[in-house]
């Protein structure tokens, strides 16, 4: 728990020493008190209403034990496997099979799965998967990829809002200098999120294994998620790729050098690791 809130801490340091650095560059020190402020303020807004944000982003609706009885049944039996408090449930209506957890601490989390996933896994493998989700929220990640998710877009708008309003007293910035920023800012963002997010998912992978008892089913789930991911689009994620990092498999469409900045370890070796673990 100590370890998970210094990770937090330092990723919310991080995003604003990056949001005065990005200020600096564009509007001398006045942007870069400007750009400080406005780092401390969306760490403070992400800290306590980003899972909302997330959640409205993928249109999200909440669902409870008279709506979507099975699955949320699923999810009640989970959380007491793995002696955590019920957390909200929602389903996505999208056909690409995938799933998430966000909130700050296991008091104030949330699953969401698409309808999708719903349709495509068979109940033990479904089962698996939010177990992982479940995992995340036991480990307390999920406070820690929802901010991430927040700051890294809120970076770019940072620069626009410095490339329409102008630099240093009235004048623009640096063309070369904006440009140089607008290309690294969201890079350095990305890499930030990069750093905490792949070993997260394979201990969440050991987590979800060890709570549902089933590590070959999550396997099994993930390799046919990442198949019909593939060729299904989400468009939610698309439209907010700094989200991609809170799925339980990558749902963007890129590929080739796009995987090299990927959010989420191979595929191949977190089944390699399940089964291993089953072994």
């Amino acid at each position: 728990m100590v370890g998970n809130w210094l990770k937090t801490s330092l990723l919310m340091a991080a995003i604003v020493a990056l949001f005065g650095a990005v200020g600096a560059a564009l509007g001398g020190g006045q942007g870069m008190l400007f750009a400080l402020v406005l780092g401390g303020a969306l760490n403070f807004f992400a800290y306590w209403f980003s899972d909302s944000m997330v959640l409205r982003m993928y249109d999200a609706r909440e669902v409870d034990a008279a709506s979507a009885p099975q699955f949320y049944g699923l999810i009640h039996e989970l959380a007491q496997r793995a002696g955590l408090p019920m957390p909200r449930v929602y389903l996505i209506e999208a056909a690409q099979p995938n799933a998430f957890a966000t909130g700050r601490n296991p008091t104030h989390a949330a699953v969401a799965a698409t309808t999708g996933i719903l349709q495509l896994l068979p109940p033990q493998e479904l089962r698996a998967v939010m177990a992982h989700e479940l995992a995340h929220v036991k480990h307390r990640d999920i406070l820690t990829s929802t901010i991430a998710a927040t700051m890294a877009g809120a970076i770019s708008s940072l620069v626009n809002f410095f490339m329409v309003f102008g630099g240093r007293g009235n004048e623009r910035p640096n063309p070369l200098v904006a440009l140089a920023v607008m290309i690294f800012a969201p890079l350095a963002a990305m890499l930030i999120q990069l750093a905490i997010s792949r070993a997260r998912e394979f201990g969440a992978d050991h987590g979800g294994a060890e709570i549902s008892g089933d590590p070959q089913a999550l396997a099994a789930a993930l390799e046919k998620i990442e198949r019909y991911a593939k060729g299904t689009p989400l468009n939610a994620a698309e439209q907010h790729p700094e989200t991609a990092q809170m799925m339980i498999i990558n749902p963007l469409s890129g590929g080739g050098i796009a995987g090299l900045f990927s959010t989420h370890p191979s595929t191949q070796e977190r089944i390699a690791r399940l089964l291993a673990m089953a072994r």
